[in-house]
């Protein structure tokens, strides 16, 4: 139900007042989870960090949820729309925050808090939840989360990651873009059996299990002449010899496929497999080939996008509402997308100009007092874009309007 009493300043009034009570506290929580980087499954204490802090606000945090060691949820009100915001923490081996997810904690803590206390303060209905998605590097938490059901009955969900002024080179500098393509993501596991030999001796008798994997691979390397320009294949090799003189009966690998769509994706895997088999065909060895973590591309919602460019304009930032290209990497947020209307915007944060995620320059800018200031901020629009959807009929129609037809459309 449409709420015109209530002016949209008066509520920007609140979340302010609310965050900058917590601003210490806040940046002290930024600042260990920076400092303590962990991977995957592994958010221990991050976990811990957080749930702590919520805790001492007055929040009820349910610890280890949906079946996650290191994953929680955080309820709040009553009634009305469910907005969700989703908190990562998880690191990257050997350059601790490099894709500044301290930061994306940073600003999903701020907004549940922000929201909540004034959807308390101003006595509407609406609830709010705040996820612990662990594992988005390398696990796939969200798509675990959402088997588990932790996104039953969610009506909007919202998070923003942080990045450079310019994400891609034909931009104008910003502070950042309210909506971001991905590419779709999914991994190949391949494993070769061949059979032993003296390599000096008796050669011919031998599988080579090494050779069906080169083969495989320059397979792969010739299909990149076909690729479309944001299609990407990378390559791992898990398990290869370890001596020079045994033919070698087993090598391991797995690929990782991306590609702008789910669709596109999809094709780009079957002719993947195709270069894998042709491997093991070519020498005689046998394949075992397995796929999992599956992350989709992030269908964008115009409505929420503008929402976020307005909000963030009360906060003197210019952020573009969308860019046509496509952020060539891919975050398990695109699975949440499937499943209801979804914002996953990029803020900028000061940074040298050729600093990127997942460098070691922008582990170092993500922690710094001027990239908390921009969470701060970000978690504030966010707050907003989440009253306009518990609070505003009109526009929550409009962007879970958008939503379905985005997802009916193919790609």
């Amino acid at each position: 139900m449409a709420l015109p009493t209530i002016n949209i300043e008066e509520v920007k009034a609140s979340v302010d007042a609310a965050l900058d009570e917590l601003q210490q506290d806040l940046r002290k929580l930024n600042s260990q989870i920076w400092s303590n980087p962990e991977l995957a499954y592994q958010e221990h204490r991050a976990h811990d960090t957080i749930c702590d802090f919520l805790e001492r606000q007055g929040f009820t945090v349910t610890r280890h949820a949906y079946g996650l060691d290191t994953s929680f949820e955080a309820l709040s009100g009553s009634g009305g729309r469910l907005i969700n915001f989703n908190a990562e923490y998880d690191a990257l081996p050997g350059i601790g925050h490099a894709c500044g997810h301290n930061l994306i904690a940073t600003s999903s803590i701020a907004a549940f808090v922000a929201l909540s206390f004034a959807i308390n303060k101003f006595g509407i209905s609406g609830r709010t939840q705040l996820l612990g998605t662990p594992a988005e590097e390398n696990g796939g938490g969200k798509a675990k989360l959402i088997d588990a059901g932790a996104y039953k009955g969610v009506d909007i969900s919202l998070m923003a990651h942080p990045g450079p002024k310019k994400l891609f080179p034909d931009q104008e500098p910003s502070d950042g873009i309210a909506g971001t393509l991905m590419n779709a993501r999914k991994n190949i596991h391949c494993e070769f059996t061949g059979r032993n030999a003296h390599a000096g001796g008796n050669p011919w008798e031998g599988i080579n299990a090494l050779d069906a994997l080169v083969s495989a691979y320059n397979n792969v390397a010739v299909l990149r002449q076909q690729m479309l320009p944001d299609q990407r294949i990378h390559c791992a090799f898990l398990d290869t010899p370890k001596v020079a003189n045994v033919i070698p009966d087993y090598t391991k690998a797995f690929w990782q496929v991306r590609s702008p769509t789910l669709k596109g994706l999809n094709t780009l895997m079957g002719k993947v497999r195709n270069c894998i088999e042709a491997g093991a065909l070519a020498t005689g060895c046998q394949v075992k080939i397995s796929e999992d973590e599956l992350y989709t591309d992030v269908r964008l919602n115009d409505t929420l996008c503008e929402r976020y460019h307005v909000h963030m304009g009360r906060y003197d930032r210019h952020v573009l509402k969308r860019h046509d290209k496509v952020l060539t990497g891919s975050s398990d947020i695109g699975n949440v997308s499937y499943e209801t209307p979804t914002l996953h915007t990029m803020f900028a944060i000061p940074a040298p100009a050729t600093s990127f995620p997942h460098h070691p320059t922008f582990a170092a800018a993500a922690g710094t007092d001027e990239a908390h200031t921009e969470a701060l901020i970000v978690g504030k629009s966010l707050a907003l874009i989440g009253w306009d959807m518990v609070a505003d009929d009109a526009l929550y129609g409009t962007a879970s309007r958008q939503w379905k037809e985005e997802i009916a459309r193919e790609d």
